[in-house]
């Protein structure tokens, strides 16, 4: 649901040339999306990791420039789901492209060829088109150029824009896809994008305060830090079967914050190896997690973490809604 305008007066008024939307970032899982994300809007707010599908719900993202406003949805990474919590992440991605966007940027990893996960990506938005007659404008973002050639960036590009030509014939909705290179882990690149972005923007209000980045609550936020320092630390059996949830907020000063989480996994062996020996893992977590959370709270923190089993939450639609899924 589009957010009400805000209304800017005095220094703040807007130029009568003003541009906002909204930018549905898509992509197969484990391109970068929550990288450019982050580096985008000068600070963290989407976790990161080497595991597909780290990125399990929308991530709004607000920039705010002179003379545009720049509205992100990182969605989840879009694949064939196996699972209650696939079909989630992936109806998520689809609902930003049909509903909400303006503009869709596809992000792909150019230093390996399309997969045959982008062209179920390509497939899903020719359903989307058919069903909707028509659909946002969309770029095409040639993201890991730092890890490519030049010559072989183009030859990556021109693959990838061969599975668009049906968007550019008649009823495509564009006569072409653009397509820019860039490296959202060095930032080369970025803000031409960022340009790019801005023109194919419609003429608009500002929805949000000039000054906030995202409308994620920090507890939200919280959680995520801590399952993104867990599938850094944990092995690859881990990742998928993890979900965590703040279950205490308590500022007990102005100079300390006690916050509480639960780290939920699949099987009673995982829950295991989530703790470590002599529960040396979770306090690993805890304290990888604990001074990004300081940061963004603002004080001390006192981070206590425990471990739970739910067998087969990913699953069971009851249990991901408990665990914050189908909001």
């Amino acid at each position: 649901m589009m957010p009400e305008a805000v209304t800017e007066t005095g220094n703040d008024e807007l130029p009568a040339s003003f541009r906002s939307g909204f930018i549905a970032v898509i992509g197969r899982p484990n391109v970068g999306k929550s990288t450019l994300l982050n580096h985008v809007l000068g600070q963290k707010i989407a976790i990161t990791s080497d595991k597909p599908q780290t990125t399990r719900d929308q991530i709004l993202g607000i920039r705010t420039d002179a003379d545009a406003q720049f509205i992100f949805l990182d969605t989840p990474g879009i694949h064939q789901p196996r699972n209650k919590l696939g079909k989630h992440m992936v109806n998520v991605a689809e609902q930003a492209i049909a509903s909400d966007a303006d503009v869709i940027l596809w992000l792909v990893d150019v230093t390996a060829p399309p997969t045959d996960e982008d062209r179920y990506i390509v497939e899903r938005l020719k359903e989307l088109l058919e069903a909707a007659g028509e659909l946002p404008f969309l770029l095409l973002g040639a993201n890991k150029v730092d890890g490519l050639a030049g010559a072989a960036v183009e030859e990556r590009k021109r693959e990838y824009l061969a599975l668009l030509r049906w968007l550019t014939l008649a009823g495509g909705g564009q006569e072409s896809v653009p397509a820019l290179t860039l490296s959202a882990a060095t930032g080369e690149g970025v803000e031409e994008l960022v340009a790019a972005l801005a023109e194919l923007l419609p003429p608009g209000p500002l929805y949000y305060p000039s000054e906030q980045v995202t409308d994620l609550s920090m507890r939200f936020i919280a959680a995520e830090i801590v399952r993104e320092k867990a599938l850094r630390l944990l092995r690859q059996e881990i990742p998928h079967s993890l979900a965590v949830s703040v279950t205490e907020w308590n500022e007990r000063s102005p100079e300390m914050t006690h916050i509480a989480a639960t780290l939920y996994v699949e099987r009673h062996s995982q829950k295991g190896i989530v703790l470590g020996g002599k529960g040396s893992m979770i306090k690993k977590i805890g304290q990888a997690a604990r001074p990004e959370i300081e940061e963004m709270v603002g004080t001390r923190i006192y981070l206590e973490l425990w471990v739970k089993v739910l067998p087969k939450w990913r699953r069971k639609e009851n249990l991901m809604r408990r665990l914050g899924y189908f909001m």
